[in-house]
């Protein structure tokens, strides 16, 4: 994106801070790094790292979050970002990129003024010489699709194939429809015609159907798409847009494939990620 839209993006998020509404209220830094803290006019996703306390309503929304095997952290990314795209938070992770030698930048602090947060933010100067950061925790495996990636992805991405407990197939995904009638119910059940999660986990059942993968044994989107399926009987985990992927790493661990499709509008190109156990590669 360009520079200016990432910094008017930034101030935005600036302004929801001030506003001091939970969860936001809980937020007790705000640090930025990567290629916009580096003056480049064209950045990827804007990386920010937030630190923050916690509350009664934070740990019951957590726990909720966990038992249901949703990411605990939406409220707070969706509160921080609004309705913008482009923004990879790293919560809770400032030591953790410290000790890799990450340079990060303050932007805000609970008990400062906003005032001083853009003053901050003004303060970076444009680099026409500075291009966009390198990408970490990057392999041959993905590296075409890097970009698209947030970085706690990256991570584990990295972790499973380093220790050889996964293999990672990336590729354009089509649109295209299954076959399969319990597809198409499963399908009406859950998502109106024009979603696009609709359209996602449709290019998904359709390429699983061709690679010969039974739709019987698929989870989709936390159900499974055949009735009197069991954990026992799943063989692979369909995700769309990173809803679920924190449960990707017990799922790996189980001998169950993950098949991931990359967050898209009803008309982005689709791209997906196949991940297999090493046991079943």
């Amino acid at each position: 994106m360009k520079r200016e839209r990432a910094t008017a993006i930034l101030n935005e998020m600036l302004d929801r801070l001030e506003q001091n509404t939970w969860p936001l209220n809980l937020v007790t830094e705000i640090r930025l790094f990567g290629s916009y803290i580096r003056g480049a006019l064209e950045v990827g996703d804007i990386d920010v790292v937030v630190d923050h306390t916690t509350d009664e309503r934070w740990t019951q929304q957590s726990l909720d979050a966990l038992f249901s095997g949703r990411d605990g952290y939406t409220p707070m990314r969706r509160a921080l970002r609004g309705g913008r795209r482009g923004v990879s938070f790293q919560f809770q992770e400032r030591r953790a990129l410290e000790g890799e030698g990450i340079e990060m930048l303050l932007l805000w602090r609970y008990d400062e003024p906003v005032t001083l947060a853009r003053q901050r933010l003004a303060a970076i100067t444009p680099d026409p010489a500075a291009g966009r950061a390198p990408r970490d925790h990057v392999l041959p495996a993905y590296e075409t699709i890097a970009d698209l990636l947030p970085r706690p992805v990256r991570i584990d991405l990295h972790r499973w194939c380093t220790e050889g407990r996964a293999t990672v197939a990336v590729f354009p995904l089509p649109d295209a429809q299954p076959r399969s009638t319990t597809a198409a119910e499963h399908m009406d059940d859950r998502w109106a015609p024009n979603s696009p999660l609709r359209r996602a986990a449709a290019a998904a059942l359709a390429h699983l159907e061709n690679t010969g993968q039974a739709l019987d044994r698929l989870e989709v989107h936390r159900q499974y798409l055949a009735h009197g399926a069991t954990d026992e009987t799943i063989e692979c985990f369909v995700d769309l847009g990173w809803r679920y992927w924190r449960a990707a790493d017990r799922y790996l661990g189980d001998g169950q494939a993950w098949f991931e499709v990359l967050p898209a509008t009803a008309r982005q190109p689709l791209n997906a990620l196949h991940i297999t156990p090493a046991a079943r590669a």
